[in-house]
């Protein structure tokens, strides 16, 4: 069954590069960002976990922790983290889950039931739907979801953003408007009258239509 936003992050039990994890237990009472690969060794996502590795300290930051899969197992990721450090300049420094019997990508919805149950002899491309990004509240649902084509590196600087975003409207009855960024003025949402919009923002908003009503941003 497909996962959508709002629908609870599947819970499971992997080993991992860091030690067995027990999922929601991990997550904590913080923020997760989950995201896949379809094969270690691979050039794109080469690239996309030593650059994410730079950016471990602006999830931290946010109270989000970082988890990589990939359906190779432990000992795979072990010895393609040695790669990555030394072609991308940065080691990596958040768990990888091994999923060699293709459980959790399973579970994820991101390879289907009947494509067998062992990762090995797969190539990249028998696992190319395994490019997904899931980002995952403290409630433990799904707050947004990303899919990438295998020649296509993701942008984590944009899933920073994404971050910003939820968490903002999350504790804030705001939403983000186009090429939103952190700081930038926000539009009050649909659900909050005008006379509760006074209330919070006494100093009015701009309306170039009756239904955009845009504040700056505010402060937590």
């Amino acid at each position: 069954m497909a996962l959508r936003i709002n629908d609870e992050a599947p819970n499971f039990t992997a080993d991992t590069t860091q030690g067995p994890i027990t999922f929601h237990d991990w997550i904590g009472s913080g923020w997760a960002l989950l995201f896949s690969h379809p094969k270690d060794f691979t050039p794109v996502c080469t690239t996309e976990l030593g650059y994410l590795a730079g950016l471990k300290d602006q999830f931290e930051k946010r109270n989000c922790k970082v988890l990589g899969i990939s359906v190779d197992g432990v000992g795979n990721h072990e010895a393609w983290s040695k790669d990555i450090e030394q072609s991308q300049g940065h080691a990596v420094n958040y768990p990888l889950i091994g999923d060699p019997e293709l459980k959790v990508v399973k579970l994820y919805d991101m390879l289907p039931a009947d494509c067998g149950g062992n990762s090995e002899g797969r190539t990249p491309a028998d696992n190319a739907t395994a490019r997904s990004v899931f980002l995952i509240g403290p409630d433990k649902r799904i707050k947004a979801t990303l899919t990438y084509p295998m020649s296509t590196g993701r942008n984590f600087d944009e899933i920073l953003r994404l971050l910003d975003s939820c968490q903002l409207t999350a504790a804030e009855k705001v939403a983000t408007p186009a090429n939103w960024n952190n700081g930038d003025d926000v539009i009050i949402v649909p659900a909050v009258s005008d006379e509760e919009a006074k209330k919070k923002y006494p100093e009015g908003w701009q309306a170039p239509l009756p239904y955009i009503r845009i504040v700056p941003q505010p402060k937590s």
